[in-house]
């Protein structure tokens, strides 16, 4: 019989997780935050208290929680702590879907970011926080990292602002996607734009 613990047989190896599972969300605005991310995920509640949470927008038992705890206070948009949550849709139809049935809901982004990567779109929560919808720019990784390594990225690393309703316009035109996410780092990040992707704004 073999004495190897399970640590001891992987020695040496890498052992990495198989997938990021959940994230969890203390607050003391509970059902505003519940109700905006079962609209902007189209969640599930699995499961609820009513101080805490469980919902899954695909086959994880949940992907967030919300818990409601008594005696929090807001948090300054300057303190240090997770930046924002992001989620990719498959096509730019579907992200496109996504940000004219939010605006009818009363939903609009803080900001709108072609990364280069990555076409996104940030929401904020009840709370505060960030939420990225987006979705990929390149069609595997190995473009993803020669983008990275390329000068368009050193010469602008956070992306061009973009106006949603016109790119929404151009896609229900037929405007081709590649023309649509075409990422060109020439038009630069204005300044109001980067406030606004950093927090340190007070707009909503």
């Amino acid at each position: 019989m073999s004495t190897e613990s399970g640590n001891e047989s992987v020695r040496g190896k890498r052992v990495a997780p198989v997938k990021f599972a959940h994230a969890v969300l203390r607050t003391n605005k509970f059902k505003e935050m519940v109700h905006f991310y079962t609209t902007v995920l189209e969640a599930e509640v699995v499961m609820s208290t009513g101080t805490i949470a469980f919902m899954t927008y695909d086959d994880e038992h949940h992907r967030l929680a919300i818990a409601g705890v008594p005696g929090l206070v807001d948090r300054d948009r300057r303190s240090v702590g997770l930046d924002h949550l992001a989620y990719t849709y498959a096509n730019l139809g579907d992200l496109v879907f996504t940000y004219e049935r939010l605006k009818k809901a009363g939903i609009t982004p803080v900001v709108t970011i072609n990364h280069g990567p990555t076409t996104s779109m940030y929401y904020r929560d009840p709370d505060g926080n960030r939420v990225e919808l987006q979705i990929d720019n390149f069609e595997s990784v190995e473009k993803l990292k020669g983008f990275f390594r390329s000068g368009d990225f050193k010469k602008n690393p956070i992306g061009v602002n973009f106006d949603a309703d016109e790119l929404a316009r151009k896609y229900h035109e037929g405007v081709p996607e590649a023309e649509l996410i075409r990422y060109d780092a020439s038009k630069g990040l204005d300044p109001e734009t980067l406030r606004r992707l950093t927090g340190m704004t007070q707009q909503p």
